[in-house]
């Protein structure tokens, strides 16, 4: 499968949301990303319903609401009218069965995300039922940080893991994505990079994206 490029929209310029968005799709992205933070579970807040709304009405690519949030058990009859991934934190619930079976029910595509320090053997029991896993290559709550060399091996280990029990979540990974890291990242088993400040702080969007998906490599 060729790595597809998801955007970020955390790092996007907010008073030109639905320009910056219309670039992006037209620069050819293969999905959207919703980074919903609740000063809770991250330090940081972003933004609602109401900016998932707006997505779901300007664009019909696939979107993942990556809910970083404590209790996201809360919040999936929430996000789901306007996603087609619900992705939520292990380390946020103890009910990730339930959070699982939710966002099935919901009509969405469940994912679990976990952070860097979070061993992988945490989410082994729940990969026969998922259908995204997102390596958190940073700490969540900020844009722009430096990814950690480390998630490799873990990229490499969810790659391994699928192949040997024929599981049909896909790998994604997000933070610190460049057009620098991702021919690594893509090596060790990633079929989706999620890129921010990489993409909206470049000046051509269409480049960009093309370098993440190492064509130009």
């Amino acid at each position: 499968m060729a790595v597809k490029v998801s955007a970020s929209i955390l790092d996007c310029d907010f008073t030109r949301l639905k320009e910056e968005l219309l670039a992006v799709v037209n620069a050819g992205i293969d999905a959207i990303h919703l980074d919903i933070m609740d000063g809770h579970f991250v330090p940081n807040l972003s933004f609602g319903v109401p900016i998932a709304r707006a997505v779901r009405q300007l664009t019909k690519l696939p979107v993942y609401s990556h809910l970083m949030v404590l209790n996201p058990e809360k919040m999936i009859e929430r996000f789901s009218p306007y996603s087609d991934f619900i992705l939520f934190h292990i380390e946020a619930t103890t009910h990730t069965d339930d959070c699982i079976t939710a966002i099935y029910q919901s009509g969405c595509q469940p994912g679990l995300a976990l952070n860097p320090d979070t061993p992988i053997d945490t989410i082994i029991p729940y990969l026969p039922r998922i259908m995204n896993v997102l390596v958190m290559s940073v700490f969540p709550g900020f844009g722009g940080q430096k990814f950690i060399p480390e998630s490799l091996s873990r990229i490499h280990r969810l790659h391994q893991l699928r192949a040997e029990k024929d599981f049909k979540y896909t790998i994604s990974v997000d933070g610190g994505v460049s057009p620098l890291n991702c021919s690594a990242i893509v090596n060790a088993g990633a079929d989706i990079l999620v890129a921010g400040s990489a993409i909206f702080k470049s000046n051509d969007y269409a480049q960009t994206i093309c370098q993440l998906r190492c064509l130009n490599h």
